[in-house]
This record gives C-alpha cells, sequence and structure tokens, in this order.
C-alpha cells in the first residue's frame, strides 16, 4: 500500500519551505495541499489521456542550477529565472514608485504578505480543484508575483524568462501570479524554454491572472520546454466589469504536455480573446483544453486554435464554451483546426458549446486535414522543393492565428519559432 503524500513527503516540503524562509501561513498552505492531493483526482479532459505520464508523482524539489544570467530578456522591465533561483530583474523606478511590483514568489511571501494572501490560490485556481493544482502549490519551488495598483498604466510590456534545466535531477514547480487592479493596464510576456540534458523531468506550472474592473492585461507566452520534459501547465484568469483579458500562446514544446488554459468573465461588458498556435513533432502528445466561461451578462469570449502536426506526433484541441444562466448578451465563439503532414500522425478537434440561457449568440467550427496537394503542386511548379513548400503552406495557415497577436515582438518571436519547429520536424 503506497504510503499517504503528506506522510512521505512533509519534512521535505517542510524543510524546503524553511531553506527560502517563507512565511508560516505559507508553510501550512504547503502541507494542507499535500493533505489534499491524497484526496484529490487528476483533471479530466476530452480525448486526452496522460494517466501514465505520472504527474502525480512528487519528484526532487531543491537542486542548485548553475546556469548563468547571460540569456536576461533584452527589457526594460524583465525577470529572469533558472530552476529555483532568480538570476536578474528590472523594473523602471517610476514604476516602482507608483507601486508596481515585480518579485519572485518567495519574496512576495514575506514582504507583501496581505496581497499574496489575497489573491494566491483564491480567486481563479484553488489548491483543492484537482490533484495537480493541489501538488503545485504543495511542491512549489519558483514563480514570481506581478502586481500592477489601481490606475496604473504600463506602456512597456513586462517580460519574464523562466529556464526548466534538464542537467540536474529536479521538477519544476512553478506558479505566476498577475494581479492588475481597477483600470489599469499591463503587456506580460513569458519565454518558458528548457535547458540542459541527462535527467528527464517533471513541470507543473500554474499561471493565474485576475483583471479587475475596467482593466486591460495583454498575456503572451511563447513555450518551448525539452523532449525530457513531461509538464501540466494551467493558465487561468477572471475578470471584473469592462474588463479586457487577451491571451495569445505559442506551444511549440518537443515533450508531452497537457495544456488547461481557461477565463472566467465573471463581470458584466467583460471580454476574452484566446488565440493558440501549436506544433507537435516526432512522438510526442500535446492535449490542449481552452475554456471561457460567461458568468457575466454580454461578456464576449472567443477562442481560436491552430495546430500543425509532424511525424508520429498527436495533437489535441478541446475548444469549450460556456454561457451560463443568467448571462444575457452574451457571445461564445470559437474556431480550432488541425493540419496534418503525416499519415501516422493523430489530431483531435472537438469543439465543446454549453449553453444556458436563450439570449445569447454563440458558434464553433472545427476541422482537421492534410496540406491542400493544389497548393503543393502550384508551389512545387514554380521551382519549390517540397519541404520548403511545406513550410510555405504551413505558414500560411498558422497566419490567420499569428496576425491576430497585437505585440509585433510576439508576432515575430513565434514565426522564428514555428520555422525552427518545422525545419526541426522535416528531417
Amino acid at each position: 500500500m503506497r504510503a499517504n503524500l503528506i506522510d512521505k513527503y512533509k519534512d521535505e516540503v517542510t524543510s524546503f519551505s524553511e531553506s527560502k524562509n517563507e512565511p508560516d501561513w505559507y508553510k501550512q498552505v504547503r502541507l494542507d495541499s499535500l493533505a489534499k492531493a491524497d484526496e484529490l483526482s487528476l483533471p479530466k479532459y476530452e480525448k486526452i489521456n496522460y494517466r501514465s505520464w505520472r504527474l502525480d508523482r512528487p519528484g526532487v524539489i531543491n537542486a542548485d542550477s548553475e546556469i548563468k544570467n547571460d540569456n536576461k530578456p533584452q527589457a526594460d522591465n524583465y525577470i529572469y529565472q533558472a530552476g529555483n533561483q532568480t538570476l536578474s530583474s528590472s523594473l523602471d523606478e517610476e514604476l516602482s514608485d507608483k507601486g508596481v511590483i515585480l518579485t519572485d514568489i518567495f519574496s512576495a511571501m514575506n514582504d507583501y504578505p496581505e496581497l499574496m494572501k489575497k489573491y494566491f490560490m483564491t480567486k481563479v485556481t484553488k489548491a483543492e480543484d484537482n490533484k495537480l493544482t493541489a501538488l503545485n502549490a504543495a511542491f512549489l519551488n519558483s514563480g514570481i508575483f506581478l502586481y500592477v495598483p489601481r490606475g496604473v498604466h504600463i506602456n512597456k510590456s513586462i517580460q519574464a524568462m523562466f529556464v526548466q534545466d534538464n542537467s540536474v535531477d529536479c521538477d519544476f514547480v512553478h506558479h505566476v501570479l498577475i494581479v492588475a487592479e481597477a483600470d489599469s493596464e499591463v503587456t506580460y510576456l513569458e519565454n518558458l524554454v528548457s535547458t540542459g540534458s541527462g535527467y528527464k523531468n517533471k513541470a507543473n506550472i500554474v499561471v493565474e491572472v485576475i483583471a479587475a474592473d475596467d482593466s486591460r492585461v495583454h498575456f503572451s507566452a511563447l513555450d518551448q520546454l525539452s523532449k525530457d520534459t513531461t509538464t501540466y501547465l494551467s493558465r487561468r484568469g477572471c475578470t471584473g466589469n469592462n474588463t479586457r483579458l487577451d491571451w495569445a500562446i505559442g506551444f511549440m514544446n518537443d515533450g508531452d504536455v497537457i495544456g488547461d488554459f481557461g477565463t472566467d468573465l465573471l463581470g458584466e461588458g467583460s471580454h476574452t480573446e484566446a488565440k493558440v498556435v501549436a506544433i507537435t513533432t516526432g512522438d510526442q502528445v500535446q492535449g490542449i483544453d481552452t475554456k471561457v466561461t460567461n458568468y457575466g451578462q454580454h461578456t464576449i469570449g472567443h477562442i481560436l486554435q491552430h495546430g500543425v502536426i509532424l511525424q508520429k506526433s498527436t495533437l489535441t484541441f478541446n475548444g469549450v464554451g460556456h454561457i451560463v444562466k443568467g448571462a444575457r448578451g452574451s457571445d461564445a465563439q470559437q474556431e480550432s483546426r488541425v493540419l496534418m503532414l503525416s499519415r501516422k500522425a493523430r489530431g483531435d478537434a472537438n469543439p465543446i458549446l454549453l449553453i444556458d440561457e436563450n439570449d445569447v449568440t454563440a458558434g464553433h467550427a472545427a476541422s482537421v486535414g492534410r496540406v491542400n496537394e493544389d497548393q503543393m503542386y502550384y508551389l512545387m511548379s514554380r521551382g519549390i522543393d517540397e519541404k520548403t513548400a511545406q513550410r510555405l503552406v504551413i505558414r500560411g495557415f498558422l497566419s490567420s492565428v499569428i496576425s491576430e497577436i497585437p505585440e509585433k515582438d510576439v508576432r515575430a518571436s513565434l514565426t522564428q519559432m514555428i520555422e525552427r519547429k518545422l525545419i526541426n520536424g522535416q528531417q
């Protein structure tokens, strides 16, 4: 009989908490979450089977990485973390004077305890949601806190670089908490990458975005975790009245990944646009479940997902739009499309609409298909080789999503990532 998690890991979790000089309140959160994890189930997603990945088996959470501070973001406002260490960070003095906070998660617990207690895993994602969120709270070993006070509009983007290190035996248990108070605005870009080899590690990553009344949050992520990293990646947000929360995510990982993305449109007149681009290669599996729930009246939730599958890989898109009773005048739209470049590849695009109110609009589109042979013939008849022609067709297929991303730098970086992934997948 397997020992309870609390019995098996209590000493390790307590020791790690003390090594980070965490306050007593968060040490207790860890232990409570560890106890809850035994009773909770893994989250379930339509047509995504990941139970054999053993994401619910904790590994080592404390190991020093030897990554140097030589790949930090080229931005005025940034934070750069490798493993469980913060290598460098920078925030304009003007923003700091206005009350903007950009710091590592452990410093935030001690320096801003009231804010952390108010927002950390209380508004969007909760430890008791499922076994993996409980394990994130219990084994947390890295992360950041970004806070934008009421009425503060940040013109320059806030950037984050997170490096997961496979040269050491250590799981990457990461948490990002972003709070935008009323009438504030922020653009946030994170790069999630792997480095090193020698160990196969797991990653458990939770992102929470709380956008208060009349705020604007633009969240972009470029994910490039390696084939040696098996990942649960949850990104969720909630909105106040007349709020705009937009997501742009490039899912360019090489390992097996579950992406759990969601937005709760709580406030009246709030709006979210979720745009996802994904490519799978080799024999990897990526499952992406994107959900928007319309709670407030006259809310708008749109999902746009395009993906490409090469070789023997698998890609599943679930798009879930849910308009609850009372959300009159709301709109839920979604489009999920998958392009397969191999007969050995597997793809699914599953549109799910749950409508509990009459006075609403909703729609969906989904498709899984192969490269258009007429397009290929046209390009190759012009002297373009087959692999280059394939990449051109794929770029055109993905451009309808990429062109909708407002940040120019994000579009350029994502296009470069797509090209790299495609070239590697054609070898």
